[in-house]
């Protein structure tokens, strides 16, 4: 439908309202802080991200050095098995040796020692390092203590002690004593004086005859 102006006047213009500066400025202050607060909330977020990455490599780390001590600490159980192993060996080796060193002078003095009592005899000797057990059997008691006076000063034996010492009666024929004792056999210290060995008489040499003067 077409409209016809009669009246020659100008249409009013629509009227345009007016927004006051108060809100103007608000509007701006809330974008303004929308604008902050997510940049706040960004850069925390970044923060946070470096923060766990920071984290995550440390826990990387971590676990790369917590495996290492752990193959460090097999190492270390192995070593200790082989370390108890060889000293069992070595201990073995230290007996045998113990035992080995002194066996030529343990029988020496032995002998001297029996050799020195009269009606004693024994029948077993039991060495297990330095200690020995000892049985025999003698014509008397006194001939038991006479051979561990010898014993003792054979300068080979020490704390010597008598364990049992008693007559065997199912010997009706001759008077016999069975005995046991112990002691500890220590070969003598360098300078010391060893025991005395039974040594032949010196024999006497004549002294020169003088020629008698001859007579003229």
């Amino acid at each position: 439908m077409i409209r016809i102006n009669l009246l020659g006047r100008a249409r009013p213009k629509a009227a345009r309202t007016a927004v006051p500066l108060e809100a103007t400025l608000q509007i701006g202050l809330l974008v303004g802080s929308l604008l902050l607060s997510f940049g706040l909330l960004y850069g925390d977020f970044w923060q946070m991200g470096k923060l766990d990455r920071e984290v995550q490599a440390r826990i990387r780390k971590q676990m790369g050095e917590k495996a290492r001590l752990e193959q460090l600490k097999q190492q270390v159980d192995t070593f200790e098995k082989q370390k108890i192993v060889l000293q069992k060996r070595i201990g073995v080796i230290e007996d045998l040796q113990r035992n080995r060193t002194g066996g030529q002078e343990l029988l020496e003095a032995i002998a001297n020692t029996v050799s020195r009592t009269d009606t004693l005899w024994l029948t077993n000797v039991d060495r297990k390092g330095d200690s020995l057990a000892i049985t025999g059997s003698a014509g008397s008691i006194n001939a038991v203590a006479n051979f561990i006076t010898q014993m003792k000063r054979s300068g080979y034996f020490q704390q010597v002690e008598i364990k049992e010492s008693h007559q065997d009666d199912t010997n009706k024929v001759v008077q016999i004593f069975m005995f046991s004792l112990t002691a500890q056999f220590a070969l003598p210290q360098s300078g010391a004086a060893k025991p005395a060995t039974p040594t032949a008489a010196p024999t006497a040499t004549p002294a020169p005859v003088k020629p008698a003067a001859g007579k003229g």
